[in-house]
């Protein structure tokens, strides 16, 4: 985790993020991951990066929604499709290896932006 300290609801996004990717990288990625001293092939280690950088300066912050309900993209988007295809993979692999986060990102995908009035 980085040096700022998030809210609880954006510190169990982050950990639900932080989970998916590193169930893909070791599924996808298994021979590099083998030479990873961060237990994440560098790819995957950036898109961590990148998603934790993203979740920390997000323009609605503890209120946000999940970032597939989101009005705001954020993510460039090379990055968005690769987290896009982080979750295609990790999503239905959640249900089975995190049962709380999976549920409890399930629920907050149904929270809605507040409005920018």
């Amino acid at each position: 985790m980085s040096d700022v300290r998030l809210p609880k609801r954006l510190a169990r996004e982050e950990l639900t993020i932080v989970e998916m990717i590193a169930m893909y990288c070791r599924d996808h990625h298994g021979e590099e991951l083998a030479r990873a001293a961060e237990g994440l092939c560098p790819g995957c280690a950036g898109l961590m990066a990148y998603a934790r950088l993203r979740l920390e300066m997000c323009r609605y912050g503890a209120d946000k929604p999940t970032c597939a309900a989101c009005p705001t993209h954020c993510y460039r988007p090379a990055m968005r499709d690769r987290v896009r295809e982080v979750m295609r993979y990790s999503g239905p692999r959640m249900i089975k290896a995190h049962p709380v986060l999976a549920v409890a990102h399930l629920v907050d995908g149904r929270r809605k932006a507040p409005d920018e009035g």
